[in-house]
């Protein structure tokens, strides 16, 4: 049996082709900030909440940007139970 492609891998990735802007829509809508803030303890989802400051800080904060992709990984699988 050959190795899978790149490819291949890219298709079972939940995150293959989703922007961090979507990501954080689809959360704010089936989470809300409050419980984003609980699983992910940082200021830009507990202070003044925004897509756009969450934006900035995910986008240069890669240890936050991983939680938050993890969040959404485990959204994604809750929901589709």
């Amino acid at each position: 049996m050959s190795e899978p492609t790149s490819f291949e891998n890219q298709a079972n990735n939940p995150l293959h082709g989703v922007k961090l802007l979507d990501m954080l829509n689809y959360l704010v809508e089936n989470l809300g900030w409050e419980k984003m803030a609980e699983l992910v303890n940082i200021r830009c989802f507990k202070d003044e909440p925004s897509v756009k400051s969450s934006l900035k800080f995910l986008r240069t904060t890669p240890w936050a940007r991983e939680k938050v992709e993890i969040m959404y990984t485990n959204a994604l699988k809750r929901k589709s139970k």
